[in-house]
């Protein structure tokens, strides 16, 4: 008996829905600011080791290599199995610590197991991305810039969750963080198939269609949660609206598969076309010239040693790339400045006089979320009118991010309100652009793995600004305090940090344009092969009467 809806049209929507889920529960990896300051107490740590803690979770998206391998292997279900499993050990261990219901653990203990928390988001995110990519070929865009967005949106879930139930309690959060993404990757694991792509121009407008209802769900769950914060602090009773009005926002999305059950038996042709249509269609074009040109590169391919930038790779012909290197290096500026200030929000936040920083932290996840959505949608939007390059997004957002980190440098009043929304927007970005870029100029065939090893920038990123940037120039100007530990109190504090991450957003613009310059006939190819598809679309429009 195959999987649940797996025959169904449904099925895929299912799965896309499940992921959604699946990917706001990864938001658990961008909570450590919210419990930073808790540990730094019970263990009596400098900035430096807590730096080095957050690094170490960070570092479990290094052997996330290892999902992207298995990817190749096992069943999606498997990849999520165990990145639940991982997430509850991980979280769990920490939940024991901070609740003081053990002893504080050796340093080198928590390390392993703020690894193993890292790590357990690499499967979960290998899982879904792999399989929704493969699932909707031809929108990656939009699919990248959905499940980022939710991705962007954990954090403050998670955060407005604790705040609103638990007055903010670190315990409490780290118990949530432990069994909430363990639940939904089980029961994802049941429902997240890959399933046949669409292959009409009719199924390409419903997907288009139906992106824009995930969307507007999406939107309307971040202005909600924007709601929550601006508006100070709640009662219980409003708290637990709140609460409630939250699950039934992220359970909204089930209503497209519901609808798509609903109105499948209406269409004779989406019912017949399965057994019509053979599943290698998807993978050609249309057009009689379009099939020639296909069996043309595919003879080429036979015949050549090196695939061209466009064309599927192997990881080895991969990096031979001097463009793998460019994109790299590029995110590396992006997201490895953009961690340093999730992981050090908390101690930013009280340098510049602030008791609570739960406000900051979700406002650089909502935020980051505005950014996943509309960098997602504008960027396919441009491909199919201009041919727009997709890096040419990344590059504008280096440069945002620069602004952002100068405001936060000159610590005026509202800064930190200022900095942390412009770099959530910019990370969110970076994470959203860089999944399309790479699927479409290194193809999709070994992408589990491509995306492993990008996202190696993120251990690495974190190592570099905030093992040992931020670690060490805080120290340099912290005051030792009584029983162990430091603290700093002032603008002076992080203003060098702040202004060497806006320097390297400025190298990250110059590698993100020279990108889109050597990519532009990739994305010409692309545009002329989308416009191609819209221009046989009005074939289908009598289908909807």
């Amino acid at each position: 008996m195959g999987p649940p809806f797996s025959t169904s049209g449904a099925g895929k929507w299912v799965g896309l829905v499940v992921s959604l889920w699946v990917q706001a529960v990864c938001g658990n990896n961008y909570t450590f600011a919210n419990y930073s300051d808790a540990l730094k107490s019970l263990m009596a740590l400098t900035q430096l080791q807590l730096n080095n803690l957050s690094v170490a979770k960070d570092v479990g998206k290094a052997f996330g290599l290892v999902s992207g391998f298995a990817s190749d292997c096992l069943p999606t279900s498997v990849l999520l199995i165990i990145g639940s499993f991982e997430g509850l050990i991980g979280y769990g261990a920490q939940w024991l610590v901070v609740s003081q219901r053990i002893r504080p653990l050796p340093y080198w203990q928590m390390c392993i197991f703020l690894c193993l928390g890292g790590n357990s988001t690499t499967w979960m995110n290998t899982a879904v991305l792999v399989t929704c990519m493969r699932n909707f070929p031809k929108n990656r865009g939009p699919v990248s810039g959905i499940l980022k967005a939710y991705l962007g949106l954990g954090t403050a879930i998670f955060t407005d969750i604790c705040t609103a139930l638990f007055s903010s309690d670190p315990s409490k959060l780290l118990f949530i963080l432990a069994v909430v993404p363990a639940f939904v990757c089980l029961t994802a694991a049941v429902f997240l198939h890959e399933a046949p792509p669409a292959s009409k121009p009719r199924e390409f407008q419903q997907e288009t269609q139906y992106f824009h209802i995930f969307n507007g769900m999406a939107i309307a769950l971040a202005v909600y949660l924007l709601a929550f914060d601006i508006t100070g602090s709640h009662g219980q009773l409003l708290s637990l609206v709140f609460a409630a009005g939250l699950l039934i926002l992220l359970a909204t999305p089930l209503g497209v598969p519901l609808y798509s059950v609903l109105f499948k038996p209406r269409s004779d042709s989406d019912i017949e076309q399965p057994m019509k249509v053979p599943l290698l269609v998807n993978q050609s074009k249309k057009s009689t010239t379009t099939t020639t040109t296909t069996t043309g590169v595919e003879l080429q391919y036979l015949e050549r040693k090196q695939p061209s930038i466009g064309e599927d790779h192997t990881i080895v012909e991969m990096i031979q790339t001097f463009d793998f290197w460019i994109l790299f290096l590029s995110f590396l500026c992006g997201v490895g400045t953009g961690l340093c200030v999730m992981n050090n929000m908390g101690q930013m936040g009280i340098a510049l006089g602030y008791s609570d920083v739960s406000i900051f932290i979700s406002l650089t996840s909502i935020w980051g979320f505005f950014g996943r959505i509309a960098s997602g949608l504008l960027s396919e939007y441009f491909i199919w009118k201009f041919g727009t390059p997709r890096p040419l997004w990344n590059a504008a957002s280096q440069v945002v991010m620069a602004i952002g980190y100068m405001i936060m440098a000159f610590a005026l009043p509202g800064s930190l309100y200022i900095g942390s929304i412009l770099v959530g927007i910019c990370y969110g970005v970076r994470l959203t652009i860089t999944v399309p870029v790479a699927s479409e100029l290194f193809g999709l065939k070994y992408y589990g793995i491509l995306y492993n090893i990008l996202i190696l920038n993120l251990p690495l990123g974190s190592f570099l600004f905030s093992g040992l940037l931020a670690g060490y120039l805080y120290d340099a100007e912290a005051t030792a305090i009584a029983g162990g530990g430091n603290t700093c109190v002032g603008a002076h504090c992080y203003c060098l940090v702040f202004v060497i991450m806006a320097a390297t957003c400025v190298l990250g613009l110059g590698l993100d344009v020279l990108l889109a310059i050597r990519t532009r006939n990739v994305y010409v190819r692309i545009h002329e092969t989308k416009r191609s598809v819209a221009a046989s679309a009005p074939d289908s429009s009598s289908a909807k009467c």
